[in-house]
């Protein structure tokens, strides 16, 4: 069935009302949903822009990072770096040309469920069968083991999940991902919560209070609504069983629970610009919402070791720096308007737009550990 919308409505007419998350996994990945018609982050013909597609400077930077935890495992290799919503490839492919020093050792996982976006993500990257992850494989001298052969990568692949692996030295990246992962909604009426459940009235999609047992970790204000994260839960607990040892790096809008009242958290988009209310125009439409600080904390079963703003965590990895030789190259070039004057000239455009605090540069970075005392780690090393 093509029509989400049509999908959803036989749901209901089968169970009754349904949480909000059924109805945002419908809506945005079943068959007919937003992302599974490739709709999603780009700049002509898409919805809305992220940071990998400001242009490939997030990607040098990315490549920075990989490369300071990579240090602080130990220089493995190989090195399983897993990035969770990878869409077209955009970011796995500037991580590549910007040509970290962890290259060799590199295994790159994308995993994005949609079959629109893993098709493009070829016209970007060479991508290798699945069951190369950890390949190319040698046969040690001592025995009839194969084992993953070294200095031998980059070696990316592509999947629609999670690998259904637990590995050591392993790297999870989701860039702008855990604010899309279905949520549901409840809303405190001053004695306990109701959950916002999806029914149906006539021909339209309404919502439909019922009573919850909740727990929250902080207290709000009779009629405030609040996200209930579960679609974040299991994907950190599938973090959770990958990662032996190693990194989970989160980058989104974030909030913390004191601002839940006092600014919108729940956002639709859609050709660049505003969506409908989320129960219109369905499967043509973002669904998306602040990842609440205080929730994320409580849920991960995976500890955090640093949060910290785009904006600072940009600057560490050198940003300015960056930018600051793209200038250079446009002062010395820009009489010929040469390719690399070009590019150099969009680096500091992008380093603005990049730490802007009023736009991508207040998104939230956060660092979780695993098995290396990563309460230690510096960003700067």
């Amino acid at each position: 069935m093509n029509d989400p919308a049509a999908h959803i409505a036989q749901l209901i007419h089968r169970e009754g009302p349904i949480t909000f998350d059924r109805f945002m996994e419908a809506a945005l990945y079943g068959e007919g949903g937003f992302f599974a018609t490739g709709h999603g982050a780009g700049r002509a013909g898409r919805d809305f822009i992220t940071s990998p597609e400001v242009g490939s400077l997030f990607g040098v930077c990315m490549a920075r990072a990989l490369d300071r935890l990579w240090r602080a495992l130990g220089e493995p290799d190989p090195f399983l770096v897993v990035e969770a919503g990878a869409g077209n490839g955009r970011l796995a492919r500037d991580v590549l040309r910007a040509k970290p020093a962890c290259l060799p050792a590199l295994r790159y996982v994308l995993v994005e469920r949609s079959a629109h976006l893993r098709a493009e993500q070829r016209e970007r990257l060479t991508l290798e069968p699945p069951d190369e992850a950890l390949g190319p494989f040698a046969r040690r001298a001592d025995d009839e083991h194969t084992v993953p052969a070294q200095g031998a990568g980059p070696v990316f692949v592509a999947l629609d999940e999670l690998p259904a692996l637990a590995a050591d030295d392993v790297v999870v990246i989701a860039n702008e991902l855990l604010d899309n992962l279905p949520f549901g909604i409840a809303q405190w009426n001053g004695a306990r919560f109701d959950e916002v459940r999806v029914g149906i009235e006539g021909d339209d999609f309404v919502e439909i209070l019922v009573p919850v047992e909740l727990e929250m970790p902080f207290a709000v204000a009779p009629g405030t609504r609040v996200p209930i994260p579960r679609g974040v839960h299991e994907w950190l607990a599938a973090c959770d069983a990958l990662v032996r040892r190693g990194f989970v790096l989160a980058i989104d809008y974030m909030t913390p629970a004191a601002e839940l009242a006092t600014r919108p958290w729940l956002r639709t988009y859609r050709a660049h610009g505003p969506g409908e209310y989320p129960l219109a125009d369905i499967g043509g439409q973002d669904i998306t919402a602040d990842v609440v600080l205080e929730l994320l904390d409580h849920a991960s079963p995976l500890p955090i070791a640093r949060v910290m703003r785009q904006a600072e965590w940009l600057d560490v990895l050198g940003i300015a720096a960056l930018a600051d030789e793209g200038r250079k190259a446009w002062d010395a070039g820009a009489a010929r308007g040469d390719l690399t004057a070009l590019a150099g000239r969009s680096r500091v455009n992008e380093m603005w737009a990049l730490t802007d605090v009023g736009g991508l540069g207040a998104h939230h970075v956060v660092l979780f550990a695993k098995g290396i005392g990563g309460n230690g780690f510096d960003w700067r090393r």
